[in-house]
Formats: structure tokens, C-alpha cells, sequence
């Protein structure tokens, strides 16, 4: 049986739905086990629709303060999985500089999408759903906390 990573750092463009999401998933998953973080390339802010998508299933963002790496206050990571394509060059870079594996989950912006509120929610929503399935699959609930 593996072990789960002491440490994960999710990243995608601006903090702000994606790693935001699969920070708070995996934090609900694995509470204190593990320590989760996240950021993006540039500047954001919490993304209402998130912030309401999460909160359908438990997960309250509502708190969360979108970072940058540049502003990360921990760089000691196991795991970092990026979910843009800007994210994975900011990942590698940092990298360089400390020996962790990085991981590329390419992942729909939900913001791209175009329509009704409903429409919109929904592409949250798969998200969402898509971000936890990988999570399972990547980090299985059954895994040890490493010693």
C-alpha cells in the first residue's frame, strides 16, 4: 500500500475555481492527514460560482484568499498538480529549485463558459465532480498517512 504525500500544491491561472476546488475537496477528503495548498500564475479572487458549487456538497470556500506563487509562504511539496497549462510552466520552474513531482490534470475553465446561469453552474459542477473523481483515483481514501 502507498503512502499518502505529507504535502500538496494545487495550481492552476488565478486561484480563483480550479485549485481553489481541489484544495477544499481534498482538505474534506483527508482533513489534517495531509497538507494541501494552493495557488495560481496571477492574481485572484474567489469565484462566487465556486463558492456556491462547493458549498452544494459541503465544502464551504467562502473563506478561501486566492494566492500566487510568488506569495506561496510554504515551497516544501511532495506533489504539485497543476490544472492549466500556464500553471504546469509555473510548476516545473518552481521545481527547479526542490525535488517534488509535478502532476498535469488538465482541467476545464468554467468561467469560458457561455449561456444561462443554470449552463454556467453546471460546467462548475462538472468541475467539481471531475476534480473529486481524480482525487479519489489519485489519492485513494484507503492510503496510510506517511509515518
Amino acid at each position: 500500500m502507498r503512502d499518502l504525500p505529507d504535502a500538496v500544491l494545487f495550481a492552476c491561472t488565478h486561484n480563483s475555481v480550479r485549485s481553489a476546488m481541489a484544495e477544499g475537496l481534498m482538505k474534506s477528503l483527508y482533513g489534517h492527514k495531509v497538507y494541501v495548498d494552493s495557488v495560481g500564475v496571477h492574481a485572484g479572487r474567489i469565484d462566487p460560482m465556486a463558492v456556491e458549487v462547493m458549498d452544494e456538497i459541503g465544502v464551504d470556500l467562502s473563506r478561501h484568499r486566492a494566492k500566487t506563487f510568488d506569495t506561496l509562504a510554504d515551497s516544501f511539496f511532495d506533489v504539485i498538480v497543476s490544472l492549466s497549462p500556464e500553471a504546469q510552466h509555473s510548476a516545473v520552474e518552481m521545481t527547479r529549485t526542490m525535488a517534488c513531482d509535478v502532476e498535469f490534470w488538465p482541467t476545464l475553465d468554467p468561467t469560458a463558459m457561455e449561456g444561462s446561469r443554470e449552463q454556467k453552474l453546471e460546467a462548475y459542477r462538472q468541475v467539481r465532480d471531475t476534480l473529486l473523481a481524480k482525487l479519489k483515483k489519485r489519492f485513494p481514501l484507503d492510503l496510510n498517512p506517511s509515518p
